[in-house]
């Protein structure tokens, strides 16, 4: 969508775990480190943790690639309360076929698999992520098919990779063996704000952008919202692109993570760290003296409810924009089509207040006649219909302002009506 607008060859703030993108702070290169250290020298078991967007799958992803041509790897990607027989996972890690589930004959599947690797000189390597969901009695069924490693050399090595509440599981009392046998521990924590800001202006880079498309105070509100999480950053920064690519604006500032971040934070399901301010409209303040009413981004249409809007413009990419922009302004758009001669039938005047017709200046000869169309719209839908600039839009003009200004002519026109 807003790819080729910025010059990027590709999102880069996907929130798929991609090593591509990895970035190497001091705290994900050192995570790396330790988990190539426990590879190198036979570590039982390593444990990684972290909380929820830090970057865990992204490591675990860069140590795959990474890996040499004498491991064989498994991979359990989820694990969740009831997910079953633990060995049963494994197998299937490894394409491993049991033909019986009975637990006696899994087991030796896996030993006769194991010990064929190690005659092979191969190191059987086994990822567990979101290893937090294994309870006591999983860990300590992992703990003891390791038993298997011989004296000198281990024939099966466990990585773990979980949030916060792995570290919990492991300080069990009834799991002291199993944490004896921990080589490696390390949690990953969030990014400072020079972190996230660097984060941001290398994974743009690595897409092939101008890694200064966010400025330093975008970065900064970036940080503030997100608390250094990288997946929170990410989904940030690519909303705010989104935005920036609505408005036409060819560099994010904190302005736009503003909106970003205070719409975010209407939806009630994105936790962010901080809460963003509310937009203002001075044209509503109350006199002095008088008592101040509820301030919001709500407008009524009467009854108390929203205004009830329906776009139609020429331009795909100017519905799409006025109704983000309207949305973000308070109003509920009940209809975005674009003009033509079934305007009338896609317009439902019970539930529409104010029509809102853009229309493109670039478009000399149109295959409908607008002036007709206006008519009917009046007579048959008995709404009024109101005209907007799209100049303010074309020439990138801030959401919030343009948002305020439509939302009063809209809310005006109805007040006559």
């Amino acid at each position: 969508m807003y790819e080729a607008f910025y010059g990027l060859r590709s999102k880069p703030f996907s929130l798929l775990p991609d090593p591509e993108f990895l970035y190497p702070s001091k705290k994900h290169q050192m995570a790396l480190t330790l988990l190539e250290y426990g590879l190198m020298n036979q570590a039982s078991f390593s444990v990684i943790t972290g909380d929820i967007g830090t970057g865990k799958t992204t490591l675990i992803r860069q140590l795959l690639n990474q890996m040499e041509r004498d491991m064989v790897v498994g991979l359990i990607t989820n694990t969740h309360p009831s997910f079953g027989e633990l060995l049963q996972w494994i197998l299937l890690a490894f394409n491993l076929e049991c033909p019986s589930k009975e637990k006696v004959d899994m087991y030796k599947t896996f030993m006769d698999f194991l010990i064929k690797q190690y005659a092979a000189n191969r190191r059987t390597v086994l990822i567990i992520d979101e290893a937090q969901n294994m309870g006591p009695q999983a860990l300590e069924e992992l703990r003891m098919l390791s038993n298997i490693n011989s004296d000198k050399d281990l024939v099966l090595q466990v990585i773990l990779a979980g949030q916060p509440g792995l570290r919990d599981n492991l300080r069990d009392p009834r799991l002291e063996q199993f944490a004896q046998r921990i080589a490696v521990d390390y949690n990953l924590t969030s990014l400072n704000a020079e972190e996230t800001r660097e984060y941001i202006r290398h994974r743009l880079s690595v897409a092939g952008g101008n890694p200064d498309i966010f400025d330093d105070e975008a970065c900064e509100a970036v940080f503030r919202y997100s608390g250094g999480i990288p997946r929170l950053t990410n989904l940030l920064c690519d909303t705010a692109l989104v935005y920036g690519y609505a408005e036409q604006v060819k560099h994010i500032g904190a302005r736009l993570i503003e909106d970003v971040a205070r719409d975010k934070q209407q939806s009630r399901i994105l936790p962010l760290r901080q809460q963003a301010p509310a937009i203002v409209d001075k044209a509503h303040d109350p006199a002095p003296g008088q008592p101040a009413g509820k301030k919001g981004r709500a407008v009524s249409g009467g009854s108390g409810r929203k205004l009830r809007v329906a776009i139609a413009s020429d331009s795909e990419r100017q519905r799409n924009y006025l109704k983000m922009t309207l949305e973000r302004s308070g109003l509920q758009v009940m209809a975005v089509v674009p003009i033509g001669e079934e305007l009338i039938e896609q317009l439902d005047r019970e539930n529409v207040d104010v029509l809102l017709m853009d229309l493109d200046e670039g478009v000399t000869r149109r295959p409908y006649d607008l002036d007709r169309l206006i008519d009917q719209v009046q007579n048959k839908c008995k709404i009024p219909v109101l005209f907007n600039d799209s100049s303010s839009a074309s020439a990138g003009g801030a959401i919030s302002d343009l948002g305020r200004k439509l939302t009063l002519k809209l809310t005006s026109l109805i007040g006559r009506g």
